[in-house]
Parts: structure tokens; C-alpha cells; sequence
């Protein structure tokens, strides 16, 4: 029994003496631990104070460097200011007729686009314009002509279907290009055609949109005008003239994709131009025409049938569109308005062609009542025949 006890004495006192030692080394690696969290805390704080003292000499080597130069522009300015005020009237003279010979530098069309244009106007037309050319151009057509190009992106709203794309230009005849396509424009059209592979061939054309005398007549599916109208205020061109020579170049029940300023710097409407070449507005000029709207019926009609006699055969109320449809803008802050319009399918006929062709349609008209009153009446003789033969056979 004491041989027992002693064995269980010692052995309580060797696990207290573990517990003990556990305990220790539990202190030792808190102990550890709190010395690392200060030693870091430290560093931090320090680096910090470090990249403060940094900042604050780098603001001050600035200020440092900064002040004469600021200094240095004062005295220039104060000295040019007092040689201006002790120079002759004469001398003053000729250095304002210089400044006033110096043309200015002009900005780039998409910088004057933007500068124009308010972002959310912008973002948002362009997303009309995309959807408007991807789901109004059909898959049959073939050749897309752009009314005063300026990037790119007509390369990504045609859809795949597209083979040919005709540019403009509406770039100023003073430009460094000459009135023709911008070189940023020309890079980011092959960029663009490189990047989506689409097939479609790209014509280079620097023919102004108000003149499109490198396009034949009738030889376009689809012409797209995307806030052109007005650039081509801003750069001295003819908006209408656009619209007419869209008209000429486009094929019979071809369309017109056009997404512009609802009224452009002169002060008049794009959307009311366009209706004035539609069948609406020559029935109203029928009517009566007081807002002078035939003038401009009759302007169009001279640009798509050309000039001299065999433009003057037109009729003045002959509709260039056959339909206009369109629609506001939302969403913007500056007005704007989307629409399409479609080619009339005798709008390239002169007026004794469309006689011509209305003859024909009545004659065949009146050849299909002969045809059909002559049907009637062979049925009806058949069906005569067929109740005196039945008769006959009864009275046998």
C-alpha cells in the first residue's frame, strides 16, 4: 500500500510539474507574439512618419522649383504689358492685322462632335444608330453608302450580309485633307474591317456628301447618315443636297437610315425636309401647297432625274419616298430624331415613263376583267348545256 501511495504521489507531482511547464510555454509565445505585434506597430508607424516626411519634402522641393518659374512668367507678362503700352498705335496696328491673317487651328470633327454634344446624348445615339442599321438593313442588300464619314464604326452596326461600303466625306475644303476622309477616319475603318472580319470591302471615296459624283445613279441598297447634317453646316456643306443626292444614288426600294440633330444650326427641321419628299407630302401639295414644300419636291426631283429637259419632265408633286417612318430620340437632353425612309419604285422614271407605265398597268387591269368576265361566261354556258342535257334525258 505504501509502495502504491508513493507511486501515485509522484506521479500527481510529475503532471502538475507538465501542467506547469505548459503553462510557461503558453506565456513564453504570448509573450512572443505581443513583442512581434509591437515591433510591427512600430514599423508602421514609422514608415508612415517616414512617407509624411517624404510627401512633405516633395511638396516643398515643388513649391521650391515652382515659385521662380511662376515669377519668371509674371515679369514676362508685366514686361510685354508695359512694351505694349509704350509701343506706336502703328506698331499695334500690324500686329493685330497678323494675329487677325493667322488662321486657326481647327479642331477635329469627332472633338467638335463630342464638344456639341452632351455624353448622355451622345451614348445614347449611338446606340440608336447601331440598332437602326443592324435591324433596318435587310439581308439582301448588298451596298451601304455613309453620308460623311469621320471613324470606323459603320464597320460594326452594317450586319455581316454587307459586301460593299461607300465613304464620304464632310470634312471642309480647307482642311489639310482637302475636303476628303480625315487619315484617323481611313485608319479606323481598316482597323475596324481588319478586327471583325466581316468580307466587307471598303471603297475609299473623298466625294463630299453634298456631291456624290463617284456614285452612279440608282446603285446603292442602303445610305446611313449618322449625326452628319450637322457637320455639314459647321464645314460650309449642303445638307439637302445630301439628302437629294441619297435619293439619287439609291436603288428603287432601296432605304435611307438617317439618325440626326431634330434641327441643325440654320434653324430648320432634317425630319420635315425628308417628309417633303414623301408621298404624304405630295398629297397635300395636291391639295394645296402653302409652306412651299413642292419647291423643295421639285429640287429633289431635278437632283435624282438630273438636270436640263429630261429633269424638267418631272412632275413637281412626284414623291421620291414611297414611306417615312420615324420616331423621337429618348432619353437625351438635346433633340434628336431616327427614322427610315424607303425609295419610291418609279421615283426614277421622268413623267412620261410613269404615263407610260400607268397605261400599262390599266391595260393590263382592263386585259384581267376581259379575262376573268370571259371565264364567267363559259362556266355559265357550261352550266346551261349541263341542265338542257338533263332536261332532254328526263322527257326520253
Amino acid at each position: 500500500n505504501t509502495t502504491t501511495a508513493d507511486v501515485s504521489t509522484r506521479a500527481c507531482e510529475r503532471q502538475q510539474k507538465g501542467n506547469k511547464t505548459v503553462d510557461r510555454e503558453r506565456e513564453e509565445d504570448s509573450a512572443g507574439q505581443n513583442s512581434t505585434r509591437t515591433v510591427v506597430q512600430h514599423a508602421m508607424a514609422s514608415s508612415k512618419g517616414v512617407v509624411r516626411g517624404a510627401a512633405a519634402a516633395a511638396a516643398s522641393n515643388v513649391a521650391a522649383t515652382m515659385l521662380p518659374l511662376l515669377l519668371l512668367l509674371l515679369l514676362l507678362a508685366s514686361a510685354s504689358i508695359v512694351v505694349d503700352a509704350f509701343a506706336s498705335p502703328a506698331a499695334r496696328s500690324s500686329r493685330a492685322a497678323a494675329t487677325a491673317t493667322t488662321p486657326p487651328r481647327r479642331p477635329s470633327s469627332s472633338s467638335l462632335r463630342m464638344a456639341s454634344l452632351d455624353p448622355v446624348t451622345y451614348l445614347r445615339t449611338e446606340w440608336v444608330s447601331a440598332a437602326l442599321v443592324t435591324n433596318q438593313t435587310p439581308r439582301s442588300a448588298d451596298v451601304v453608302l455613309q453620308l460623311g464619314c469621320e471613324d470606323g464604326r459603320i464597320v460594326n452596326f452594317v450586319p455581316r450580309t454587307v459586301r460593299e461600303i461607300i465613304t464620304s466625306s464632310a470634312e471642309n475644303a480647307n482642311s489639310p485633307e482637302g475636303g476628303g476622309l480625315t487619315v484617323a477616319c481611313s485608319r479606323q475603318l481598316k482597323q475596324q474591317a481588319e478586327r471583325r472580319g466581316a468580307g466587307a470591302k471598303i471603297t475609299f471615296s473623298d466625294q463630299p456628301a453634298d456631291d456624290l459624283s463617284e456614285t452612279p445613279s440608282s446603285s446603292v441598297d442602303i445610305v446611313v447618315s449618322l449625326q452628319a447634317a450637322q457637320r455639314m453646316v459647321e464645314n460650309g456643306l449642303d445638307w439637302k443636297k445630301s439628302v437629294n443626292e441619297a435619293c439619287r444614288v439609291l436603288k428603287p426600294g432601296g432605304r435611307f437610315l438617317f439618325v440626326e440633330s431634330s434641327e441643325l444650326g440654320d434653324g430648320e427641321s432634317y425630319l420635315d425636309y425628308v417628309v417633303s419628299l414623301s408621298d404624304f407630302s405630295a398629297e397635300n401639295k395636291v391639295a394645296g401647297d402653302e409652306d412651299g414644300k413642292g419647291d423643295m419636291m421639285e429640287a429633289a426631283n431635278d437632283a435624282v432625274d438630273g438636270e436640263g429637259e429630261e429633269g424638267s419632265q418631272v412632275a413637281a408633286t412626284s414623291p421620291i419616298f414611297q414611306e417615312v417612318g420615324y420616331d423621337q430620340v429618348d432619353m437625351v437632353l438635346q433633340p434628336h430624331i431616327a427614322g427610315v425612309a424607303i425609295k419610291a419604285a418609279d421615283a426614277d422614271l421622268s413623267a412620261a415613263q410613269k404615263a407610260e407605265k400607268k397605261a400599262q398597268e390599266e391595260s393590263d387591269r382592263l386585259a384581267d376583267l376581259s379575262l376573268s368576265a370571259f371565264e364567267r361566261g363559259s362556266k355559265r354556258r357550261k352550266r346551261k348545256k349541263k341542265k338542257k342535257k338533263v332536261g332532254g334525258e328526263e322527257e326520253s
